[in-house]
Parts: structure tokens; C-alpha cells; sequence
């Protein structure tokens, strides 16, 4: 900048004069809406660690793996931002799988879509928005909208009846909340997460709706795989369909106890087999910490809604 001061000093051309103010005015605006520009960004995070390095976050995170099951009645229907297992006899999937990672989470949230959707690339239809009314259950998202709203694309998807299951109330606005935000805590902590989730539907027991028949689970399953390193580690929860008072952590199962209780492989296109073996096998509490804090909301105030 003071080189262009110095050069406009000895200019005595008053056209070339006036052209290097203008161009000073120009550079000077860019530079005023690029830092205002940022500092909007940052305001709706202003608390959060923001040097990130977000060349981690590409699109290749949305080529996420997708389970292996040994069963013909699952259609794999891939969105941009996750894929569902869907399966026509219970009007659901049987896993959800997408990757969440920190940059996404950080970046201000989108407002929340709220309009669920008819999936238009289930090829035999997927359930719709009528057949939960008055079934006294909730669209439960497997795919969090809360996990997809860091852009409009994403969170209208998150709306797809695909990616919905009929949830007891206060199993969804409670513990399966929790859970929920425990895994953005996770993802926040370990940069990028492999997530795959969803109804058991071996489980189902009952039926909703009145065009389509929506099976009602009484168990739910979330994965979760920090595949990066150095630390690679992995954790499973298994769920009653219930309302609880019991901590997150009571319900933790190895990713080899989820697997063989739903017929499926979940991560082994994604591991080596030697640390596959040892990663699936058994996990460690403490390299996955919970709330206390959150705990006691859900138990005082979730739970009672």
C-alpha cells in the first residue's frame, strides 16, 4: 500500500492520478467486505475453534462405505449427503451411513427444513408423511437433520421419509436425542466419524399407517468409527425403543456384538483386516466421553415432555 502512495505522489497526469485512486477506492472496498464477510461467518460461532483444516473436509467424504448384508430386499438408494438401505416390507431403512465431520459442524447452521418429503428415488415408493399421523409415534431422523445443516440441500434430504422410523416420543426427544449430540461432540473432537444407524428391524412388532404399513421397531442401533488416526477406535449403541433414565454408556456394545445381532458387515470395506479385528472386537469408555451435564437435561426435562 505505500508503494501505490509513493507512485501516486510523483504522478502528475491527472487521468493516471484519478485511475490510481479508483483502483486504491476498489482494492480498499474488497478488502472492508471481506473482513466484514468473515467476521458475519464467524459470529454465529464465535466460541468455537475455527483453525481447522479444511482441505481434511472434501467431497470425497461424501463417498462413504455402505454396510454388507446378506439379504435381497434392501434397495441402496445414495443421496448426496448419505445413503439409506431401504427396505419396502417395513417402509424404512435398515441402516442410514454417512460421514460427519468438524468443518460442517462448525460453519453457521441453515434454519431447519420441518417439511418431511415422499423419497423420490425409492424405486417402490417410500412411506409418507400421513402415515404416522395420529400413530403416536415420531419421524424419528436416522440421518440427524442436526447432522445436515450446514447447507439447504442437505437438510431438506434429511426430510426424506427414508430416512425416518416411528420413534416413541420421548425415546427420540430423549436418550436418542443425547446420543445424537454426543456424536457431533465426538465428530467435533475427532475431526471426521463414520456414522451407520437405524432400526433393528429383526425387532418389529407392530404396524402404522394407513397407505403404506410402517413397521415399528422396538430396538435402534448407532455406529460409530473414528477411521483417521492415530488413535483409530470404534463404538456401538443398541437402544429400546423406550423412554430411559439410564446414562448413554449403559447401552455400548462392540462393533462385533452389533454386527452379528444384525446379520451385517459395517466397516470392513473400510479397515484393514488386522485392525478391523482389533478395533470391532472392543472399545474403551474413556476415549469416548459423555455429558454429565447433558445427561441431567435429559433426565429432568427431556424425558418429561
Amino acid at each position: 500500500m505505500a508503494k501505490f502512495r509513493r507512485n501516486h505522489g510523483s504522478v502528475k497526469n491527472p487521468f493516471l492520478g484519478m485511475t490510481v485512486r479508483i483502483f486504491l477506492m476498489i482494492a480498499i472496498s474488497a478488502a472492508l467486505f471481506i473482513f466484514g464477510f468473515r467476521g458475519y461467518q464467524n459470529s454465529g460461532s464465535s466460541s468455537i475453534d475455527r483453525s481447522i483444516d479444511q482441505t481434511l473436509f472434501t467431497d470425497h467424504d461424501r463417498s462413504f462405505l455402505i454396510p454388507v448384508a446378506d439379504r435381497s430386499d434392501i434397495e441402496v438408494v445414495n443421496h448426496r449427503y448419505y445413503s439409506v438401505g431401504y427396505v419396502e416390507q417395513y417402509e424404512q431403512a435398515a441402516w442410514v451411513c454417512y460421514v460427519l465431520n468438524k468443518f460442517e459442524l462448525v460453519i453457521p447452521n441453515v434454519e431447519r427444513h420441518d417439511r418431511f418429503l415422499e423419497d423420490p428415488d425409492v424405486s417402490s415408493g417410500s412411506a409418507n408423511y400421513y402415515d404416522y399421523r395420529g400413530s403416536g409415534y415420531s419421524r424419528g431422523h436416522m440421518a440427524p437433520a442436526g447432522d445436515m445443516a450446514f447447507n439447504q440441500e442437505a437438510m431438506r434430504q434429511s426430510f426424506y421419509m427414508s430416512n425416518m422410523s416411528p420413534q416413541k416420543i420421548r425415546f427420540n426427544g430423549g436418550i436418542w436425542r443425547e446420543l445424537e449430540e454426543t456424536v457431533r461432540d465426538w465428530a467435533y473432537k475427532n475431526d471426521r466419524l463414520h456414522v451407520i444407524t437405524g432400526p433393528m428391524l429383526h425387532t418389529v412388532s407392530d404396524f402404522v399407517g394407513q397407505k403404506n404399513k410402517v413397521g415399528v421397531p422396538r430396538k435402534y442401533y448407532k455406529a460409530v468409527l473414528d477411521a483417521e488416526g492415530p488413535d483409530i477406535k470404534a463404538i456401538a449403541f443398541i437402544m429400546e425403543n423406550e423412554v430411559s433414565e439410564r446414562p448413554v454408556m449403559d447401552y455400548a456394545v462392540t462393533i462385533d456384538e452389533l454386527e452379528e445381532e444384525l446379520g451385517m458387515e459395517l466397516y470392513d470395506q473400510l479397515l484393514e483386516d488386522d485392525i478391523e479385528s482389533q478395533v470391532e472386537r472392543t472399545f474403551d469408555i474413556n476415549k469416548w466421553p459423555v455429558s454429565k451435564k447433558r445427561f441431567d437435561l435429559r433426565v429432568n426435562h427431556w424425558n418429561n415432555r
